[in-house]
């Protein structure tokens, strides 16, 4: 066993208590301990060191040269223990390191401007690094602080993260600006044998986030379409006969126009996520403060 096995902080406390009272007895009654336990102690550090550290004298203890020289070490040591159970004080305007955020095409348009702003008014020496979604090894990345949090829907996120809902959103039926289906009152029927866009980030399909809900009524969409982002949608849209199931949080959008529908597709929730690993930190705290107060309010 190394030397360094053989010592605990429990010993350093003592050893520092003896050099400051010379007298075990009241160091044993300063720390809860008997006499007996006391002696225990300083027997190991005597064998430790090579020393004995403190010599009998009347009622007290004269310390050695060696038990002197240890005192400074030992100050320095218990001092910085100390240091590493001390809280540091988090000043927001002054926290100075980078946040990585994993946001979707959605999430980047509509959670991210008004949470960078609030960061850049408040928290100005961080850093955000904004990546592309990436569903696939998500909980590693974020267990190993490759990706400090997440903003996107909820199918998308690993159960394992902790989240929390910022609102629901839904889906509005648009066309582009000059379509003849403008300001035509149409049913799901209709909108159903229609051609569509859909915006499919994660994979390369022409199957819809709504495909469910049509056949739960008994439609098939006729959809001919899929882009990989909700920034590209609109102008391809604009640029076609095709239309879309669009987020209403991304309206109004110069190049797109909501239709008249007989019905209302079903909400869904966005969510920011985080891995256990950041919840007891402070400025990961303020991030999802920040996020309740910014999103909560507007539901």
């Amino acid at each position: 066993m190394s030397d360094i096995g053989r010592l605990d902080l429990k010993q350093l406390r003592i050893l520092k208590a003896l050099l400051e009272e010379r007298n075990v007895s009241r160091v044993a009654a300063n720390m809860g301990l008997t006499q007996q336990a006391i002696s225990e102690q300083l027997r190991k550090l005597r064998a430790l060191f090579g020393d004995r550290l403190f010599i009998r004298q009347g009622n007290g203890m004269v310390p050695t040269p060696k038990a002197e020289q240890l005192g400074g070490k030992i100050d320095h040591i218990l001092e910085s223990i100390t240091s590493l159970l001390k809280q540091d004080e988090f000043d927001l305007s002054r926290y100075d390191a980078i946040v990585n955020i994993s946001a979707t095409d959605y999430a980047i348009q509509a959670v991210l401007p008004s949470l960078l702003s609030r960061i850049r008014r408040q928290a100005p020496k961080l850093r955000i690094v904004v990546r592309d979604f990436e569903s696939d090894g998500l909980d590693q990345l974020m267990a190993t602080g490759e990706i400090d949090l997440v903003l996107a829907f909820p199918s998308f996120v690993p159960s394992s993260l902790h989240s929390i809902t910022l609102f629901e959103e839904q889906h509005i039926c648009v066309a582009g600006r000059n379509s003849s289906l403008v300001g035509q009152s149409l049913t799901l029927k209709d909108v159903a044998a229609l051609p569509q866009l859909i915006v499919s980030p994660s994979r390369d399909s022409l199957k819809g986030s709504h495909d469910q809900w049509f056949a739960q009524k008994g439609l098939t969409r006729n959809i001919v379409m899929s882009v990989p982002s909700f920034s590209a949608a609109p102008v391809v849209i604009a640029a076609s006969d095709v239309i879309a199931f669009y987020p209403e949080r991304l309206l109004p959008n110069e190049h797109v126009t909501p239709l008249k529908l007989d019905t209302y597709t079903p909400k869904f929730e966005v969510i920011a996520a985080w891995h256990s690993r950041s919840s007891q930190s402070a400025i990961h705290l303020w991030l999802i403060d920040t996020l309740k107060s910014l999103f909560y309010s507007s539901q």
